[in-house]
């Protein structure tokens, strides 16, 4: 029988991941944004040692030259993986995925960094539905090809570029009560004005994104001015404490959920490989609605005030607050030059 299953980081860190790993017993393939995990690399190195036909697809390196993979892709290869850098027709290549003999299938919105193992909320769905393993074999089989994937509108799963901003936007606009949201960066207008809409027609929506002067300096104008807006229709708006939020998790009424790799914002949409599941499964909904209820209970308000970001921004972070013409009062600008 065909099942999904919910893995929680960092509870539970790399351990399903290992299991899968070392149980693989014909193939194993990897598609990954990032990859330096030594643990996760020495086990993928003894399923190739032992006979398994091992693939692996990484982010190349990003525009600016930064090389996040550079020494795995070496030790891959030094092992005799097949290894390819991702399809050069994306931006960059943000899903994160796994396939173990063509049977099971990770979606996830974790990097395989020990960082995103043990220290920040994460999350990642398995499915054995055959429809959701075949399309993450397809695309990956199209990116290593450099072919053309088409989901298509009837599509299992939620790809980007493909049907990711119709199918949030779909999620968002179909949510009648309650919607508990995570994720780093809100800068999609198509998805800010449909949680304005939900907002709008009663939908009492938790929001949790990663602090301000966390945003990249070229994005805190439609970063900050998002959240800014959502603030001011009445859209709470939290930073968790204790763990960095890296995780992309979207659970609506407590009765469907999506968990991924997509952030909310266009270029995630329009310009970079990603990849998220639709779930209705009552176990793991349930699961998801402890969490980010427990998570909403240990995080606070962000200041979205004039004040407050220029705190953040200057005081926290790399600065940027020129970019948002804020203006403080004389006493606080006082303060803030001692």
């Amino acid at each position: 029988m065909s099942s999904r299953s919910l893995i929680v980081l960092p509870d539970e860190s790399s351990k399903p991941f290992l299991d899968a790993i070392n149980a693989a017993k014909k193939s194993l393939q990897v598609k990954m944004f990032v990859f330096s995990d030594p643990g996760l690399l020495n086990a993928v190195i003894a399923a190739h040692q032992r006979g398994v036909k091992v693939r692996v697809m990484l982010n190349a390196a990003r525009r600016d030259g930064e090389d996040d993979n550079e020494e795995v892709r070496k030790a891959l290869e030094r092992s005799g993986i097949e290894v390819k850098d991702s399809n050069p027709d994306f931006g960059i290549t943000h899903e994160k995925s796994m396939v173990v003999d063509e049977v099971i299938a990770f979606v996830k919105s974790l990097n395989w960094a020990t960082k995103n193992l043990s220290e920040t909320r994460d999350y990642a769905i398995t499915t054995t539905h055959p429809h959701g393993v075949s399309e993450v074999i397809a695309c990956f089989d199209a990116d290593w090809h450099r072919q053309e994937f088409k989901p298509g509108l009837s599509a299992h799963l939620i790809w980007c570029p493909a049907n990711g901003r119709e199918r949030i936007a779909q999620f968002i606009d179909n949510a009648k009560h309650t919607l508990f949201i995570q994720n780093e960066r809100y800068q999609d207008t198509v998805i800010i004005e449909r949680l304005v809409r939900a907002r709008e027609r009663g939908v009492k929506i938790h929001l949790m994104a990663r602090p301000p002067h966390a945003l990249k300096k070229e994005k805190i104008i439609e970063g900050i001015g998002g959240l800014r807006i959502m603030d001011d229709v009445g859209i709470k708006v939290h930073k968790l404490k204790h763990l960095k939020l890296h995780g992309k998790m979207l659970l609506a009424d407590g009765l469907h959920a999506i968990v991924g790799s997509i952030n909310l914002a266009p270029g995630s949409f329009d310009d970079r490989r990603e990849l998220a599941i639709e779930v209705h499964d009552d176990d793991i909904v349930d699961r998801l609605h402890n969490i980010a209820r427990h998570d909403w209970e240990h995080s606070y308000p962000l200041d979205l005030t004039d004040e407050g970001l220029f705190v953040d921004l200057e005081q926290h972070g790399q600065g940027g607050s020129e970019k948002l013409v804020l203006r403080m009062d004389n006493a606080h600008e006082k303060k803030h030059k001692k």
